[in-house]
């Protein structure tokens, strides 16, 4: 599932990884609401300057964020970071509709990918948790 040229996946692969810490028998978590975006219609046209969403991931520090800015000329940038500190990856000029679409796109296909990866983390350590426990070299 992982690309070796892409960042995107090595860096919510390590995002996961935080996630897969093996436990004696892990409680199931109740599901968190902010962890699902909502499919909500805005009432209104969406101001695309300043307009900005942010990745999934356990950590602020390695969570992707996408935001719009305007530079003087009225072009609209989306400005692309990865924790707080991060320089931004700019790409641009574009229009306010295109950068409020590509932030979408963006934010909707990491946390697709981040899905994937947890799901694949967690078949894996069922996967292992099954052997352990029906070998009987393990006993």
């Amino acid at each position: 599932m992982l690309n070796d040229s892409d960042p995107t996946d090595h860096a919510l692969a390590a995002i996961a990884s935080i996630l897969d810490k093996p436990e004696a028998a892990p409680a199931p978590e109740p599901p968190v609401a902010a962890e699902k975006p909502q499919a909500v219609e805005p009432a209104g046209p969406i101001e695309a300057n300043g307009y900005s969403r942010t990745g999934p991931g356990p950590l602020q520090a390695i969570r992707f964020k996408w935001a719009v800015r305007r530079d003087d000329s009225g072009d609209y940038f989306v400005d692309e970071t990865i924790g707080d500190s991060s320089a931004p990856i700019s790409t641009g000029p574009m229009t306010g509709d295109a950068a409020v679409k590509l932030v979408d796109e963006r934010e909707s296909e990491a946390r697709r990918r981040f899905e994937g990866i947890k799901r694949d983390m967690t078949a894996r350590d069922d996967a292992g948790q099954r052997r352990a426990t029906s070998d009987p070299a393990a006993d």
